[in-house]
């Protein structure tokens, strides 16, 4: 059985993590709250609550730091190159 190679990821690796987009796209509706108001962002039929764009900010951070260790858990499963 033959050896694998060691695999090193692309530069921009990060990008194809998609915690990483939610979060963006939760931070741009939290300031879209954030500026327009509550309105602007509730969905229909929900209910009413107040600083509804805090809890988009909140989510936009729970899902970057979920993107965080994620890259990181996978980022460490490549083989490290030998420099010998």
């Amino acid at each position: 059985m033959s050896e694998k190679t060691p695999v090193t990821p692309t530069k921009n690796s990060w990008l194809k993590n998609t915690y990483f987009w939610i979060a963006a796209v939760l931070f741009l509706l939290g300031i879209a709250g954030l500026v327009k108001g509550d309105n602007f962002i509730r969905d229909p039929g929900q209910r009413h609550e107040n600083n509804l764009w805090a809890i988009y900010f909140a989510a936009s951070a729970i899902m970057g730091v979920g993107g965080y260790i994620s890259h990181k858990i996978w980022l460490s499963s490549f083989v490290e190159k030998d420099s010998n």
